[in-house]
């Protein structure tokens, strides 16, 4: 179980551009400094025993913009972060900070062609591509629309800020927000509703087939209650990321395991061990500081809450935990 005391410092480093950081110049509607909190409640009869009080904290003060007058395109963009990686096309090791994913550094796609309410509106950056598993962010402001024809990739999809409903074919709906992982199959038919202003970071894998079985390919949506440590269970010697992690305890839920993707959440105590075949993975860091080190050529990146890093197959080098670290991935087999 990660510690609040360990974890505490590393949530505070990025927390001061937390407030502005998703926040475009085109002011829309916020939900209130509460709703973040309110939303888990209602998820778990006792919210307090699995969302550390610090990650309510974080949520919070990404609701904490109010709404305001519609206002054009900001005057001036902060300074463009770099994901530390060869190229956005990359298929090797990719890491990008936080600051790699504010809303100043992302490119507008422009108002959606079709939707049946509201104004929404794009704006991405992408990651990494290595022509089947790619990563980036996205986000939308409100509206509504439908989404007929076939998924043509299975998308995983963390959610950073906003809420949103993503409906099957049959009207089921699945609701989300702060906190959340979402997994589109590949051939999901149905709509998308944001309901306040989304931001994700997302990963998808462009596989060749629907491996979804049954006449209608649902929506999941984990919720972050999903992560607390009575959900995971103990994989050291048989790590869904790293093969083994040895005298280093590490404990994971694969809460998706569809195909050639997998869907789950990672937790590890401070230590130290050698990976020699990985698995091309996304991850997401939600708590706790590690270091991953490339054999190949000595590269180590320093990984804390809110960075996002891509591996690629066969990955080989160390990973080292420095403080309990949580982190929820994806798999592309």
């Amino acid at each position: 179980m990660v510690s609040s005391a360990l974890t505490t410092a590393a949530i505070a480093a990025i927390t001061p551009s937390l407030a502005t950081a998703f926040s475009p110049q085109l002011q829309v509607a916020r939900p209130s400094t509460t709703l973040g909190a309110s939303y888990l409640e209602s998820l778990s009869e006792t919210p307090g025993n699995v969302v550390p009080t610090q990650y309510k904290n974080y949520l919070d003060s990404l609701a904490s913009a109010q709404a305001g007058p519609t206002v054009a395109a900001p005057a001036a963009a902060a300074p463009v972060a770099a994901a530390e990686s060869t190229s956005s096309e990359s298929t090797g090791f990719c890491h990008a900070p936080f600051e790699y994913f504010h809303f100043d550094n992302l490119a507008s796609k422009g108002p959606r062609p079709v939707c049946d309410w509201g104004t929404p509106q794009d704006w991405s950056r992408k990651l990494a591509d290595d022509g089947v598993f790619r990563a980036g962010t996205w986000y939308c402001s409100e509206g509504g629309w439908e989404s007929p024809n076939g998924k043509g990739v299975t998308e995983v999809f963390y959610m950073v800020e906003g809420h949103g409903m993503l409906g099957d074919s049959d009207g089921t709906k699945h609701f989300f927000g702060p906190g959340d992982m979402v997994i589109i199959p590949k051939g999901h038919t149905g709509r998308w509703d944001v309901n306040t202003p989304i931001h994700k970071v997302w990963a998808v894998n462009a596989h060749e087939n629907v491996e979804e079985s049954g006449p209608i390919i649902r929506v999941q949506v984990d919720h972050y209650k999903d992560f607390s440590p009575e959900c995971l269970t103990d994989t050291s010697a048989n790590d869904p990321l790293y093969g083994n992690t040895g005298s280093v305890a590490s404990a994971s839920n694969t809460f998706y395991d569809v195909g050639p993707t997998k869907v789950g959440v990672w937790t590890s105590e401070p230590g130290s061990f050698e990976v020699a075949s990985g698995v091309r993975q996304w991850f997401h860091m939600l708590e706790g500081t590690m270091f991953i080190t490339d054999s190949s050529d000595g590269t180590s990146k320093r990984c804390v809450a809110g960075d996002t890093v891509m591996l690629p197959a066969g990955w080989s080098g160390y990973v080292d935990v420095v403080e309990p670290t949580k982190k929820v991935f994806t798999v592309a087999l």
